[in-house]
């Protein structure tokens, strides 16, 4: 009777002369299966005729199996044969999805840009940067993803994405932020309504007046709050919206006055509200954040110039529209 141990080395010794086969071996049975000869195998491989056969030979005599099957001159694959080439086709196939994977990953490192922008900047201010960084950098695929700041600022957190235009300060140390816009809030009102003339408007001039605010977790909601609250003043709030452009549509529509940062209001509401300034004023100002360690910064420079020329142009031709 054989050990356990016995029956394995014997088994060892019964395969020890079977050899893995070489890369080119492989290669010359691959050109052979889709040449379907063994002449235009050699010619896919660029070696002779003979060259390829002894390919195919050795690597029948080192795997011991029969993948071939010969009549006369003629090489046909058998099932064996047939079987090996599927492994090795589903191998090779997995080798050239990693290398593709390898591609995608460099492309997105070299020339990939993903940018978040919260919903009240989602308009024409983001559509002039993205202009103007893809002018400047015309092979880079762009994302832009409109989400609130709070799911925008975990996003740089985890590095989800390049670069943010948010409301929020991100107090993340690993996370770069910078004002973008700072700039007085103004008065949005009717057109025809009584504040519509005025050169400014007070918080004094809002008490009682029918306002349109922001929902309670919006960061501008909370400094008008405070600037009202500093004056004495409490306007008769009668609707509430989370987005810039709702609240303004609703201010057109005449069922109140608000408040709001002046590049949030959209070109095509401006010829259907007046915008009067707001005194005191009263600052507020976006911040352009990105990861301190980013893997494309050149891209994110780049964007951030083009992000603060288009701010500036914004607000330039918003101080003419009022002169």
């Amino acid at each position: 009777m054989y050990s356990e141990s016995s029956l394995i080395s014997l088994q060892l010794a019964e395969h020890s002369h079977v050899r893995t086969p070489s890369l080119r071996q492989i290669e010359a049975l691959i050109a052979f299966v889709e040449a379907g000869t063994v002449s235009r195998a050699a010619e896919t491989l660029s070696i002779s005729q003979p060259a390829a056969s002894k390919l195919l030979s050795s690597l029948e005599l080192d795997t011991e199996l029969q993948l071939f099957e010969r009549d006369g001159r003629r090489l046909t694959l058998t099932p064996q044969g047939m079987r090996l080439y599927e492994e090795i086709d589903s191998v090779f196939a997995g080798v050239q999805q990693i290398a593709r994977a390898v591609d995608a990953i460099r492309q997105e490192e070299r020339g990939r840009l993903l940018i978040g922008v919260m919903p009240a900047l989602s308009g024409p201010l983001i559509r002039r940067a993205v202009a103007g960084f893809s002018e400047r950098n015309p092979e880079v695929y762009v994302s832009v993803i409109e989400r609130s700041s709070q799911f925008l600022s975990d996003w740089l957190n985890r590095r989800q994405i390049d670069v943010a235009i948010i409301s929020i300060h991100s107090n993340a140390g690993s996370v770069r932020s910078e004002p973008l816009g700072l700039h007085p809030l103004v008065c949005v009102v009717p057109r025809g309504h009584h504040l519509a003339t005025k050169g400014s408007a007070t918080p004094q001039d809002l008490h009682h007046e029918r306002f349109v605010a922001f929902s309670s977790n919006n960061l501008i909601r909370s400094q008008i709050d405070r600037l009202f609250e500093a004056h004495g003043v409490k306007p008769h709030v009668v609707l509430d919206a989370t987005t810039a452009r709702n609240v303004c549509e609703f201010v057109a529509a005449g069922l109140g006055v608000t408040i709001v940062h002046p590049l949030t209001i959209a070109d095509s509401l401006r010829a259907e509200v007046a915008i009067v300034p707001l005194h005191p004023p009263t600052d507020f100002s976006f911040q352009l954040c990105h990861p301190r360690e980013c893997r494309n910064i050149a891209l994110v420079e780049d964007f951030r110039e083009e992000m603060k020329m288009a701010v500036s142009d914004s607000l330039n031709a918003l101080e003419r529209r009022s002169l």
